[in-house]
């Protein structure tokens, strides 16, 4: 076992309300070849809440579970992904298919790495897209709630602009098809100026 990820203590600890269950939960992807992270982040987590939804826990430990997992839950809120694993770049590929193949920018990511001599941070940030990169030494249990609240919160925006969009999106549409029936002429003449932009 690597007791680097064991958290440290803290003075301050609060304890966290018990869990409301109220409809469905935030999705987490714990992406990790070491199964005490698993478990100990689980446990570090297991009662957090976010607007009276918990958490629903998936585990992946290698590069191709966790691509498997990506593809059944495109509704992932949010993944805690290992760098070093089957490979010293597993996570980063992992991190590449979910927005490049999966296509999933909504889903927030966390690098989490015991050795960030493998992935410096700065040439991680510049050239994936992920959204928060941390050492696993410096995760207490505060840190990584602090880090997953605020992931959750990002997350939530990003889901309430893409569903405002879509809305627009659909009523924008409606209403060049009322046109279209209504008034053909003025219909032809947006399409046309439209198309030339």
């Amino acid at each position: 076992m690597n007791n680097d990820f064991l958290f440290a203590d803290e003075q301050d600890a609060q304890p966290t309300a018990p869990a409301m269950v109220s409809g469905e939960r935030w999705k987490v992807l714990i992406v990790d070849d070491e199964k005490e992270v698993h478990a100990v982040t689980r446990l570090a987590l297991m009662e957090l809440t976010f607007e009276g939804r918990g958490l629903d826990f998936l585990s992946a430990y290698s590069r191709q579970e966790a691509e498997q997992l990506v593809m059944e839950h495109k509704d992932l809120a949010l993944v805690l992904l290992d760098v070093v694993m089957d490979t010293d770049d597993a996570g980063l590929k992992v991190a590449k298919f979910i927005r490049e193949q999966a296509k999933n920018q909504h889903a927030r990511i966390i690098l989490r790495t015991g050795q960030p001599g493998q992935a410096p941070e700065r040439y991680v940030v510049i050239n994936y897209d992920i959204n928060d990169y941390k050492a696993k030494t410096e995760l207490t249990s505060q840190k990584l709630f602090t880090c997953v609240m605020s992931a959750l919160r990002s997350y939530r925006d990003i889901i309430r602009v893409d569903a405002a969009r879509k809305a627009a999106e659909q009523k924008l549409q409606q209403v060049f098809e009322q046109l279209e029936q209504n008034h053909p002429e003025i219909y032809q003449r947006i399409k046309s100026t439209l198309s030339k932009e």
